[in-house]
């Protein structure tokens, strides 16, 4: 029986956060990889959607791709790449925008928030930032992936995957795998520590409201003691009305294996909440941060690793894609003659 393939992208936008690594890093290392066939991509191709400095991307992808590692994927278990490494994600992106409509490509709520960012900045819209769900479709289908795990506000792009690969299969035969959405069952949500209505994203512009993977203990301990709370004194855990509160709670559930609820009532004072979690935080980090450091010391190998994962992804992607090149009406490239042939 086949294995699920399952696959997964990050974006190289920043340095990655506690809760790239609560939310979806660690549950990719513990579990994804071993009970599927998983790809783990750094999507540097949507990187350049938006205005970026060409050597900070480089680096963010070297870091990237060494972070997840430190985090526990095995490349002896699982396949690591760069999207830009494996030239099948932009061949196929290009046939599946022939398949994706405008409306489609403007009704992505993501395209909307960001493009109302982008003006209000007064900068124009690549038109990239458009079409990358399409990119994003093509990361996805050209592996003949099963399964894409990803947080809620990525689930309309994996719709998309959907609606694409049936609309293609529709009018040129059967090519793709129809891919389907899995929310992680206990994947820890992880909001700003200075404004707990956001999540702990690792673009966020001031950084104080967010613990870096590569942040120093000293300084992931003053974030969390200086998390906002909210009014009141009991330690209750209440998402809706004490999100401060509930984030924390959350944070050290998701740190120690506990039950927000339970722990919560271990607890009778903000401070005490705040230290153990500052440490919880601290100790959960420690050993991606400590191989984090062996890799950068040896890059040989994290650079072997991505190129034989890309070579790897490859080959996995091709047949699918050449297909995809038949079926939608495309010539095959000529052959060009052997030596042997033309002397």
């Amino acid at each position: 029986m086949d294995m699920t393939r399952v696959f997964s992208g990050i974006q190289p936008t920043g340095h990655l956060t506690l809760g790239n690594y609560l939310g979806a890093m660690r549950r990719w290392a513990e579990v994804d990889q071993h009970r599927a066939d998983s790809l783990f991509c750094v999507v540097d191709l949507h990187a350049l959607t938006v205005e970026h400095d060409p050597a900070r991307l480089r680096r963010l992808s070297r870091q990237t791709a060494t972070l997840l590692l430190a985090a526990g994927l095995d490349p002896e278990v699982c396949t690591l790449f760069l999207q830009s490494h494996v030239d099948e994600h932009t061949r196929l992106s290009y046939l599946l925008e022939c398949v994706a409509t405008d409306g489609e490509m403007r009704r992505m709520i993501q395209y909307k928030e960001k493009a109302a960012k982008q003006r209000e900045r007064g900068g124009s819209l690549r038109l990239s930032l458009l079409t990358y769900p399409v990119l994003m479709a093509a990361d996805i289908l050209a592996y003949g992936t099963d399964e894409v795990p990803v947080g809620e506000d990525q689930t309309q792009h994996v719709e998309l995957a959907r609606d694409v690969a049936v609309r293609f299969n529709q009018r040129y035969g059967h090519t793709f795998v129809v891919p389907r959405t899995t929310l992680p069952p206990v994947a820890a949500r992880v909001m700003n520590l200075q404004d707990p209505t956001r999540k702990m994203g690792k673009s966020d512009e001031s950084g104080t409201g967010v613990v870096y993977l590569l942040d120093e203990p000293d300084v992931v301990r003053k974030k969390v003691l200086r998390a906002v709370t909210d009014s009141g004194r009991e330690v209750v855990y209440d998402r809706a009305a004490r999100p401060g509160l509930a984030n924390l709670l959350d944070i050290l559930a998701a740190c120690t294996g506990g039950d927000p609820e339970a722990l919560a009532a271990g607890y009778d004072s903000y401070g005490s909440l705040k230290k153990d979690t500052a440490e919880a935080v601290v100790e959960v980090l420690r050993p991606v941060r400590d191989r984090h450091r062996e890799l950068c010391a040896d890059p040989a190998y994290v650079e072997g690793v991505l190129r034989a994962g890309a070579e790897k992804a490859r080959a996995l992607a091709r047949p699918t894609v050449d297909t995809a090149y038949r079926a939608i009406g495309l010539l095959p490239p000529v052959a060009e003659p052997s030596l042997s042939t033309a002397l």
